[in-house]
């Protein structure tokens, strides 16, 4: 199982990665208190062995002598693997006893201030090893011998290498035990902290594909019910895009049952009658009633694809469409129409803007609000298309206007507002406006007719 598949693996991957950083700090400071441990151990061993050699010295016949006691050279004895080197100098710096090459103390290294002493640690080589060394100055006062005896003492850096390796080890040791005791109670608490999603999990799994209840956050974590929330959002809007969906399909189904009922009804009424001229007023009904039938399939046919193009341009597929050019060709195609209903169609660009959307769409809005138009503005009328200042987009007519009791009821599916509309003209223009993010207001035009007008966002 890969651990970077799972929550507990990721937190579990990260708290290790985290203790792994803390056990190195760790080690690195523990290393460095037992190395200071040791050499603060060995430094007052080899201040003890000087202060025992200084101890004595005495005067025979006004020279400087010494009596090395065993017991400086034995401080050392429980740890074979170092060496032990000593040598006194008296009062000019000659030596007197011991290794006659130790190493001396560089002049800019200060007295020790850890001991009531005399006294200078430093390290140096020494027979090609690495030695501590102490220097200790010892006052001599006597009949013919007065001032300042040296006594150095040396030792190899094996023995307090080896305890601070010791020190070390258990250290690490002790550091292990704690972070593998961290990640097992880490893995029972993460493991417990994920049980409300397990049980979400199951929750859900078990629903069945058309159970679209929100789920319960009583009981769930502060940090599980802000996800819980936000799933109980999207199943809420899915829940509203169904039934909106459901409603459509039982409005359509409506819709289209009544003028398919009315043609078979002129059909076989024209089939009934033997008369020729009831023929043909039943072949124009009928007529009639297939294209009506064709308009209305085609609104619904727009209306899937409204959906559709509303979806791309909210998946981030917009684009940004210049409105002068597509408003000028769609005049263009429309003019025919309009000309067949003795209907004037003129286009006014007062400002130029582009919108950022899908340009199938637009064209289906537009065409709409024409179509619409043209449906309720007499003969000699005319329809003026408007590009104007705040990236607004008009479409004015001159007919008899929409009631203010009845312009919110307009962009209703199949609201009909006359016999021979659809009802899914405006309501498929409010889709396409809410797809664009766009706002669409009814106004009382300047003729006394109806002012479409279509707001886009900058």
């Amino acid at each position: 199982m890969r651990l970077t598949g799972s929550l507990r693996g990721r937190l579990l991957l990260r708290l290790a990665l985290v203790l792994s950083l803390l056990l190195i700090l760790a080690s690195s400071a523990a290393y460095w208190n037992a190395r200071r441990a040791a050499d603060t151990a060995y430094d007052r061993s080899l201040l003890s062995s000087a202060r025992a050699i200084a101890e004595r010295l005495y005067d025979e016949d006004g020279e400087l002598s010494v009596e090395v006691p065993y017991i400086a050279l034995d401080n050392f004895a429980y740890d074979i693997t170092g060496r032990l080197y000593y040598q006194v100098l008296d009062l000019q710096g000659r030596s007197v006893s011991g290794y006659e090459d130790l190493p001396p103390a560089d002049a800019s290294i200060a007295l020790t201030d850890d001991y009531p002493a005399l006294a200078r640690f430093y390290n140096a080589e020494y027979r090609n090893t690495g030695v501590r060394l102490v220097s200790l100055l010892q006052p001599i006062s006597g009949a013919s011998n007065q001032g300042m005896a040296e006594i150095r003492v040396a030792e190899t850096l094996e023995a307090r290498e080896r305890m601070a390796r010791n020190l070390l080890r258990q250290s690490l040791i002790n550091l292990g035990v704690l972070a593998a005791s961290a990640l097992l109670l880490a893995w029972l608490a993460v493991t417990a902290a994920l049980r409300p999603l397990q049980r979400l999990r199951l929750e859900v799994a078990e629903r069945r594909s058309d159970d679209l209840r929100p789920i319960e956050t009583e009981g769930l974590q502060r940090e599980v019910r802000p996800l819980v929330d936000a799933i109980n959002h999207f199943t809420g809007r899915l829940r509203e895009n169904f039934e909106r969906q459901r409603d459509f399909i039982a409005e359509a189904s409506h819709e289209l049952r009544t003028p398919l009922a009315a043609l078979k009804a002129r059909i076989e009424l024209g089939l009934r009658s033997e008369q020729p001229a009831d023929w043909r007023q039943a072949l124009h009904e009928a007529e009639h009633s297939t294209d009506r039938t064709i308009q209305l399939a085609n609104r619904l046919l727009s209306m899937a694809r409204i959906e559709r193009g509303a979806r791309a341009v909210a998946e981030g597929s917009a684009e940004l469409v210049p409105m002068a050019p597509l408003v000028q060709e769609l005049a263009l195609a429309m003019a025919p129409l309009a000309h067949s209903h003795a209907v004037a169609l003129a286009l006014e660009v007062e400002q130029e803007f582009a919108v950022w959307g899908e340009p199938t769409l637009l064209q289906e809005l537009l065409g709409n609000l024409i179509d619409n138009a043209l449906q309720h503005t007499p003969q000699g009328g005319q329809i003026i298309l408007r590009l104007s200042a705040g990236r607004q987009l008009e479409v004015e007519d001159n007919g008899p206007g929409i009631p203010q009791q009845e312009r919110d009821r307009v962009f209703e599916r199949f609201y009909h507002q006359s016999p021979e509309g659809t009802g899914l003209g405006l309501s498929i223009v409010g889709e396409i406006c809410r797809a664009h993010r766009a706002e669409i207001s009814l106004h009382e035009a300047t003729s006394g007719g109806l002012l479409v007008r279509v707001s886009f966002p900058a």
